[in-house]
């Protein structure tokens, strides 16, 4: 909960930090992006690393780790400070992930309380996205924009304390050293496709970052071929053969595109064109949470009868009515129509986020378990880079074909390309010239989201048909257990 609250508590605090440490407008930048960054490239290394050392040790360092860092950020005095303390913020942050799922993968066997425990984990997640504004909202509003990063210490403090004597340790016992060069590997191919997605998404595709996803591609299929030669890979790429597998991967990474996207147009709907603070439009869309998690631990019972491939398709389908909502959504709809709306899209994509995040873990041995834990959050914010890229500049080119066709007669150009600079310049001119600026421009970005909703329902659809197609064969868990429990049959051969 932690880890994702971090992903939002400095977006909040940019203006106070901006004031306080006057950084330039790159380091402003680096100071919101490393965080994220960090995380998603060290994700593979650390899943493997936790299956080496062990997924105990490797999560009480990180919490360590995690803890230093966030005091060392509060207490920043420099841009340079503040940047430096957020990658580590982030190097540790990749640490927890994969080390808790790989340790409820190793505490729970049994297939009906592992589906339950990793709905409650990747709740966890989904709860700590939304609490991040809220609850840095209230802290900014009573204390300096430092303090929003202390409220880590105490958790960390206490899991140093009880994660020995709560926690089991677990490694691979025939685990070997890491790859170091397949690490790098790994390192480069994320950091890159995902810096060049967030770059698309701020300012279009330009030659840069187009450059910086192909090469992140090349160096991700020379990851590939090298695990393919390593008795003892960094990541076990024969794990992509299990359908069920490949197929959950697939589903959490479109699903979250779609997720994070709409829901990135939606917030910035609620702020910009309503007109909301931080904090309410956090309180707006929180309800949508709640229901998502409800959502995600019904299925997990709802598995142990029913076949996942029906659950999956349930849930996409009802994702689908939620993005259908949105085709209503206008400059004077407000905020009712997208709580709608994003109460549907979680309540749906909930439970496919958790379910899948399950079938991934659960398709790799539990002496395995890091990598795959690693892969399925990888997979994860390559799907919030890839949403907010390519639904933000789908939105933006609706927005900017909208607002020229509409563009008030007699009211100057400079509009730019996004809705917050036409307020901007609309709060500068005559004051019925600006109202039909501001209205225009309102307007067009309601009719970016209803067009980016226009593709976001069909293609849940699709996905729902697809998982049900691909995951049809695999069987409720009570069955999964009833399986485990019967032992093997004589005819397969059991290592010593």
């Amino acid at each position: 909960m932690l880890v994702t609250m971090d992903l939002t508590l400095l977006h909040l605090a940019v203006p106070e930090v901006a004031a306080d440490l006057r950084p330039s407008s790159s380091q402003l930048l680096w100071m919101t992006d490393i965080y994220g960054f960090a995380i998603a490239g060290f994700l593979i290394t650390m899943g493997t690393l936790g299956d080496r050392i062990g997924r105990r040790r490797l999560l009480l360092v990180g919490a360590a780790a995690f803890g230093v860092a966030s005091v060392i950020t509060a207490y920043a005095r420099t841009p340079e400070m503040l940047i430096a303390a957020r990658a580590l913020l982030g190097v540790a942050g990749a640490s927890l992930a994969p080390s808790t799922l790989s340790l409820v993968r190793h505490m729970f066997p049994q297939p009906a309380q592992r589906t339950q425990a990793v709905t409650i984990w990747s709740s966890s997640f989904l709860l700590g996205g939304a609490l991040g504004p809220v609850v840095g909202g209230v802290l900014l509003e009573w204390f300096w924009w430092g303090s929003v990063f202390l409220l880590a210490v105490p958790v960390m403090a206490l899991l140093l304390i009880l994660g020995p004597l709560l926690l089991p340790e677990y490694r691979d016992p025939d685990g070997r050293r890491v790859d170091l060069v397949s690490a790098v590997l790994s390192l480069v191919a994320v950091l890159a496709v995902v810096y060049g997605f967030k770059e698309v998404a701020k300012y279009g595709p330009e030659l840069l970052s187009c450059a910086s996803i192909v090469a992140g591609a090349v160096v991700g299929l020379a990851f590939v071929r090298r695990q393919r030669t390593l008795a003892h890979p960094l990541l076990d790429i024969r794990l992509f053969a299990d359908r069920a597998f490949s197929t959950a991967l697939t589903t959490l990474l479109v699903t979250v595109m779609f997720l994070m996207g709409l829901q990135f147009l939606i917030a910035q709907f609620l702020q910009s064109a309503l007109g909301l603070s931080p904090l309410r439009t956090g309180l707006w869309i929180f309800p949508a949470v709640i229901a998502g998690m409800v959502a995600a631990l019904a299925a997990s019972a709802l598995v142990a009868r029913v076949r996942p491939a029906y659950v999956f398709g349930a849930g996409m389908a009802l994702a689908a009515v939620g993005f259908a909502v949105l085709w209503g959504v206008s400059a004077n709809s407000g905020p009712g129509t997208v709580l709608v709306a994003s109460v549907l899209m979680f309540a749906g994509l909930a439970p496919v986020s958790a379910l899948g995040t399950d079938l991934v873990v659960g398709a790799s041995p539990p002496e395995r378990a890091g990598p795959s834990a690693a892969l399925s959050e990888t997979c994860i914010e390559f799907g919030g880079a890839l949403g907010i890229a390519v639904v933000g500049s789908l939105a933006g080119a609706v927005y900017r074909a909208d607002l020229a066709d509409a563009y008030p007669r007699g009211v100057p150009g400079g509009a730019d390309d996004t809705l917050t600079a036409a307020l901007e310049g609309a709060a500068r001119l005559p004051e019925e010239a600006g109202a039909a600026l501001a209205d225009a421009a309102r307007e067009a970005f309601a009719r970016s989201v209803q067009v980016s909703s226009y593709v976001a329902a069909p293609m849940m659809l699709l996905l729902a048909a697809g998982a049900v197609l691909l995951l049809r064969t695999v069987r409720p868990v009570a069955h999964e257990e009833h399986a485990d429990q019967a032992g093997p049959q004589p005819s397969v051969v059991q290592a010593p």
